[in-house]
Order: C-alpha cells, then structure tokens, then sequence
C-alpha cells in the first residue's frame, strides 16, 4: 500500500505548483509564528505573522511591514511611453510630472475595468506601473504602433510597505535623509548600500506610510536596516488579513474582491465600468482618446450604468462579509464585498455594490442579511445599513508635510 501511495502521488507531480518566495521571505519566515499562508500571484504570503489584531493595530498605532513584492510590477519605457499610457489610462499621464505616482485604471474597448493601480513616473520618458493581475499580453497588444518597451519585472524588484505613525520615525531613524520632504504620492531615489531604492509615499492603509523598491539582491539588507531602526519605534511585520482591515477602513477597493476584472469574468452582468465601481473621478474626457472612453461616455449619457459602489454603516459590531443587501427587508438590491468591524472608527462598515436605483436614487429603508455563528449553529439577523461616505476614517497625519515624529 505504501508503494502505491508513493506512485501515485508521484505521477500527480506534474499539477503541483510550488509558491514562489519573495526576496523578503527568509525574514518573514523567521518572525512567523502562525504559520498561515496563502497563496499571492504565485507567492507564498501571510495571513498573518503573529497576530491579526495586534499587527491591524501596530498599523494605527506604530509602524508596520507588509511584503509587497508580489504584485505584478512592469517596466515601461521608451519616446512614446507617455502616449502609450495615455491611450491605456483613465486619467490624463501628460499632466504627471517626474517623481509622482498616480492611481489609475484600464478598462477593454466596451469600458469595462481590467484592474486599478499605481503608475511611477520614474523620468521623462520612464514609468513603472503595477497592478493585482497580469496583464503582459493586453499591455503588448496595446501598444501597436507605438515606440516603447514593455517588459515585466516582478521577480527583479522587492518591494516593502512601511505604514503607520511612526513610518517616518523609522525612515529617518535608518537614516534616509530627505525622506521627510517626500509629499503624498511623491517619490525620490536613495543611496542603499551599493544599490538604491525608490521610496515612494503611498500605501493601502489610508494611514502615513510609505512604500520602498529595490533589487531584489538588495532585499535582506533593506529589511535588516530598516527592522533595526524600527526597533526603538514599534514596528513591526504584518500579514494580508491586517491589511485588509486597514484598506476597508480606508474606501479602498481590491480587483477579484470588490469587483471582477473585465478579463477574470465568466458572465457578461459581473463585468463593470469605472463609474460602477467608484473610480469615475478617475476618467478624463477632456484628454485624448483612451481605451474605452467611447462606452464610458455613452454610459454616461444615455443613464445605462447598471450598479454602484458604496459604504455602508451597519448597526451592530458582527462585520457583514458576503451578506446580501435588502430594500426594505424583502427585494435583493447588492451584496457586500468586504466588511469589518472599525476599531478606529467604532463602526461597523463595509464596502457594497448594489443594483440602481438603488444607491442612487433609492438610499432609504436598506438592510443587511447576516449569518452569524452561535454555539454550532447559525443565527440569522436582519441588521439595518446605511449609506455613508468613504473613507470611512480620515487621518490628518497621512498628509501632513513634513510628518510628524510619532
């Protein structure tokens, strides 16, 4: 029986694929004590490191690291990567200067959203854009007739982010001069040994913070540098579940979980155009023609936009993760795709799509449908909802120029 086993798991070698590590895992690793971990665009990352509550809490109240190296990351370069991009974006790339970074989107020819990112102007003619999904073909296909060089440089690049209140403490405790001049969404290049690294400040958390790229051969140095400086203010390693709390509080919407991207669908009704998802401040009708602009506009015109995305206040403290929305407590209007109860806020928030009017011309009379688990057995509860702004915190350290000292 024991050869058996043994031959049989052997001819089904050929389906396993092993996680890849990022450049920073062998630090990861050594601080890990839960040993919960999933699977990330190929990688082998975090739920959690230590502990989900304590690590969503070093974010608000120190200093945290994320390992973001697994996020597809492009080099784009060349004498039309400006009027490349430009036709890709959402927004207008002309008006980016040097040393900043954008958020943006894509979207197919039919306006639907392929995925969101952040796009570095790193020079003139320079830019590195990354994203949840890889996208390597559309991004070639796209650029027909147009003189650039487009290459993927996930496995070259580690990338970290340092987010909290004492990121900058931590910053310039390792000794990153000048960091403290850096504004939201600004970037500059440090010395790092006989390498550098771009620190650009940006994150998910809607909290100060910061986000570090450099070679990979770099990684365990850069870790080792700033982990001993943060020493003295907290920091500490945090997992993906953390995060999440943080990014929900924040608005922030997550492609594959807030909404499906225009090539992961499988049905025609999940696909979504910018202004369906909360990004329609992203579009520039003004610049030249970008894919899907056409759709977008029209959409727009003739009132055809099908769903909303919004934040939702939901009494109780039971987060109300995947809970279906109601009108009234009887006709199906959304769903929630991401809930939590705030710390910070003391509420309990969500992020939800729902289906027009509802969410635009209907707000009133909304409930939440939730399942919640009590002594091995479901309790169904009917929790009234409300719609409210996002985000759902607003943190004046997370733009103050220079950063406070925390």
């Amino acid at each position: 029986m024991r050869h058996e086993t043994i031959a049989r798991r052997a001819s089904q070698g050929h389906i396993t694929t092993p996680r890849l590590e990022t450049p920073f895992h062998a630090r990861i690793a050594a601080l890990d004590t839960t040993n919960e971990w999933y699977n990330w665009a190929g990688y082998k990352a975090p739920h959690s490191v230590f502990d989900t509550e304590l690590e969503y809490f070093a974010i608000r109240s120190t200093a945290a690291l994320f390992d973001i190296s697994p996020m597809v990351k492009y080099r784009i370069n060349g004498p039309d990567a400006e009027a490349f991009l430009n036709r890709l974006t959402l927004r207008n790339v002309a008006k980016q200067a040097v040393g900043r970074v954008q958020y943006t989107a894509w979207c197919d020819d039919h306006g639907h959203v392929l995925d969101d990112g952040t796009l570095f102007r790193l020079g003139q003619s320079e830019f590195r854009l990354c994203c949840q999904e890889r996208h390597l073909p559309w991004l070639i296909d796209s650029a027909l007739g147009f003189e650039v060089e487009i290459r993927e440089e996930t496995e070259e690049i580690a990338a970290v982010a340092l987010q909290g209140p004492t990121s900058f403490a931590v910053l310039a405790s390792a000794g990153f001069e000048g960091v403290e001049r850096l504004k939201p969404f600004q970037l500059a290049e440090f010395p790092h040994g006989d390498d550098s690294v771009v620190i650009s400040r940006t994150g998910f958390t809607g909290d100060l913070g910061y986000e570090l790229f450099a070679p990979a051969r770099a990684a365990l140095s850069l870790w080792d540098r700033l982990w001993l400086a943060g020493a003295r203010h907290g920091l500490r390693a945090i997992g993906y579940d953390a995060l999440n709390r943080a990014r929900i509080e924040a608005g922030f919407i997550v492609a594959n979980a807030d909404f499906v991207t225009a090539e992961a669908a499988l049905r025609a009704d999940r696909e979504r155009m910018p202004d369906e998802i909360g990004l329609d401040w992203l579009v520039d009708p003004e610049k030249p023609y970008f894919n899907g602009r056409d759709a977008i506009l029209a959409a727009r015109q003739k009132k055809s936009l099908k769903y909303i995305l919004v934040g939702l206040e939901i009494e109780g403290n039971i987060p109300a993760d995947g809970a279906i929305v109601y009108h009234r407590r009887k006709s199906e209007c959304g769903l929630v795709t991401a809930a939590t109860w705030s710390p910070t806020a003391k509420r309990n928030i969500a992020i939800a799509t729902l289906r027009r009017p509802y969410g635009d011309g209907i707000k009133d009379d909304l409930w939440v449908e939730i399942y919640a688990m009590r002594e091995l057995q479901y309790q169904k509860m009917m929790k009234r909802a409300r719609i409210v702004p996002r985000p759902f915190i607003k943190l004046d350290r997370r733009t103050a120029t220079p950063p406070g000292l925390f």
